[in-house]
């Protein structure tokens, strides 16, 4: 079987130290976490966590069943591209020699659709929001000027309908 990117969504209980145990897991188990986000959800009480995971089918079943194991684990499910609406936000930071350059940054990031948030004389930082997908093709179109800094949220999920 193929390794791909899998993402998990987890309800988990808003308490601490739930974060190491569910880390610790995946140590023990040898699993990779390629991406993860923790926040607050509008349930007093409950966080949502989405993991990307990248492995095989087994792999992820797996994962799904050793965390469905936590004590803390309220709900496990995994969001397939195809009925998961899967974003992710990325901060970019890139080096700008002359106005050609500059120019040339400003069209991709109209092509892009990316918000620039900073601009010097030096540099020009920028924020896209899209599928991991997206982001990376950005980054490297981007790579020709210079990437000076770049932070990502990792992906996030919610599931279609």
């Amino acid at each position: 079987m193929k390794d791909k990117k899998h993402i998990i969504s987890m309800l988990v209980e808003d308490q601490p130290g739930v974060m190491t145990r569910i880390a610790g897991l995946f140590s023990r188990r040898g699993f990779n976490i390629d991406t993860l986000t923790v926040g607050k959800t509008t349930k007093k009480g409950v966080s949502k966590m989405v993991i990307a995971v990248i492995g095989d089918d087994n792999v992820l079943e797996q994962v799904e069943k050793q965390v469905n194991k936590l004590i803390d684990t309220i709900k496990v499910m995994e969001m397939p591209e195809g009925k998961s609406v899967i974003r992710e936000l990325c901060l970019i930071k890139v080096s700008i020699a002359n106005k050609k350059q500059k120019d040339e940054v400003m069209k991709y990031t109209e092509i892009y659709k990316t918000k620039i948030v900073d601009i010097t004389q030096k540099f020009i930082s920028m924020e896209l929001i899209g599928t991991p997908a997206k982001i990376d093709a950005f980054i490297d179109l981007m790579k020709q000027f210079g990437i000076k800094e770049v932070s990502r949220t990792g992906a996030t999920a919610i599931s279609r309908g």
